[in-house]
């Protein structure tokens, strides 16, 4: 690896991590403009989606069912209206859904549990259950703290991950700023 392809690599571990410490910080501090931001990104992915497949549905050349595609098309522009001028109602909708998942994911893993021979002991399946129906409970309970809550949880990953991606980009800076030793094998180092 040349100098200079070196020089770029640790900068931009560091770089990343810096954008991940800042997200996270700022994702902490205002955990409801978070979860209304994410909502809104995710509602102009879905515009985008929907529009992508309304005109894959209308092209001549298009395989599969043209049908389906217009009917996805027509439900994702629906669903980006939703989020992109009701991002707050959006948020909360999606968390309750989302609890809704982790309350059947849990009852399916402690059917799991009890119901085939797996290499996982069987009460660390029921702890994970648990862990699964009481937190899907709470974001059905809750569903707008349990968005602000994602939001949080969001912004501590970004900043632990941003912290290791700073400190492995300086490691990596340091490990390749002292010289290597010489190769004694190597005539040009003689």
């Amino acid at each position: 690896m040349d100098r200079e392809q070196f020089t770029s690599s640790w900068k931009m571990l560091v770089v990343r991590g810096a954008i991940g410490i800042v997200f996270g910080i700022l994702a902490i501090a205002w955990p409801l403009e978070t979860a209304i931001a994410l909502v809104l990104l995710w509602g102009f992915w879905v515009l985008a989606e929907g529009i992508s497949l309304l005109v894959q549905a209308f092209q001549s050349s298009t395989q599969g069912s043209r049908l389906a595609r217009a009917v996805l098309g027509v439900i994702a522009l629906i669903v980006a209206f939703f989020a992109i001028f009701s991002p707050s109602v959006t948020a909360e909708t999606l968390t309750w859904f989302l609890g809704i998942w982790l309350i059947i994911r849990g009852l399916f893993e402690i059917f799991t549990a009890f119901s085939s021979y797996r290499l996982t002991p069987r009460w660390l399946l029921l702890v994970g259950a648990a862990l699964s129906i009481l937190l899907g409970v709470f974001f059905v309970a809750n569903p707008g703290r349990g968005a602000v809550g994602i939001a949080v949880w969001l912004g501590i990953i970004a900043l632990c991950w941003g912290v290791i991606f700073v400190v492995m980009g300086f490691m990596q800076r340091r490990e390749h700023a002292w010289p290597a030793p010489a190769d004694p094998a190597d005539p040009a180092t003689a």
